[in-house]
């Protein structure tokens, strides 16, 4: 599967001879996309853009870069706090239109930015790290913020198949058994507390529900239920992160 991966993404780059801009968090999803990008042999810009980060993302995103750093000779690492853009953004908002999923939203479009700067700078592209579950399943991802990319290597992976394959490329352990969190808040909530159920959990429900619509109750324990109403309710009410912008036919 890695190695299905990594053709994928230089075959997609051979014609342009794209460079691979990818943003890392220290999380798993960009941690692994980060070492298929760097199996590739084509130059890999990593780029981490803390913005009031916690200093264990902060510190975890590091060590990874200069673990890829130490095995392969085409990686680049690059570091652009945006702290200090974000707080204008902030100053010159909070009054008329202070919204904190908003702000939370701001954080990862500003990201989105400083990719795609330095990808058209460089003839790169902006490689996506979201997985199957967060890209299409639930949508939990920030529209034009971590869902701006150019091409996404592990949408096709589940949580558990990242884990599975972030393990066997050796990706180092405290990355790989840190609580998943998107980064975007103040606080530490994981998104296993945002969202109501883990990542196990999502998965199991997408599975069902793939298979059929018609669910009986009685089957099912109460969490389980409660599960596939999480599962339901999200993907409902994102779906217009996961399907074409609606557009207005003239015929």
């Amino acid at each position: 599967m890695k190695r299905k991966i990594v053709d994928w993404i230089k075959n997609y780059c051979s014609e342009k001879k794209f460079k691979l801009v990818v943003g890392v968090s220290g999380g798993i999803d960009s941690a692994l996309v980060s070492t298929l990008c760097a199996m590739t042999e084509i130059e890999t810009i990593l780029v981490s853009m803390p913005i009031y980060q916690n200093e264990l993302e902060l510190t975890r995103a590091r060590k990874h870069i200069n673990w890829l750093k130490n095995k392969y000779n085409n990686v680049v690492e690059k570091e652009y706090d945006l702290t200090n853009i974000y707080d204008v953004f902030l100053k010159k908002f909070a009054n008329e239109y202070n919204n904190n999923l908003a702000f939370a939203n701001t954080r990862s479009r500003l990201r989105m930015i400083t990719l795609y700067q330095i990808a058209t700078s460089v003839n790169g592209i902006v490689v996506g790290t979201g997985n199957k579950i967060e890209d299409f399943g639930i949508g939990f991802f920030t529209k034009y913020g971590d869902g701006g990319v150019d091409i996404s290597p592990i949408a096709d992976l589940t949580k558990t198949e990242v884990r599975k394959m972030a393990s066997n490329l050796g990706i180092i352990s405290e990355i790989i058994e840190a609580a998943p969190t998107d980064g975007l808040w103040s606080d530490d909530r994981t998104d296993e507390q945002q969202i109501g159920a883990s990542y196990e959990e999502l998965e199991w429900a997408m599975e069902l529900l793939s298979k059929s619509n018609t669910i009986d109750p009685l089957k099912y324990s109460e969490r389980q239920l409660e599960i596939i109403n999480i599962y339901n309710f999200l993907n409902s009410k994102n779906l217009h992160k996961m399907i074409p912008i609606p557009v207005c036919k003239i015929n």
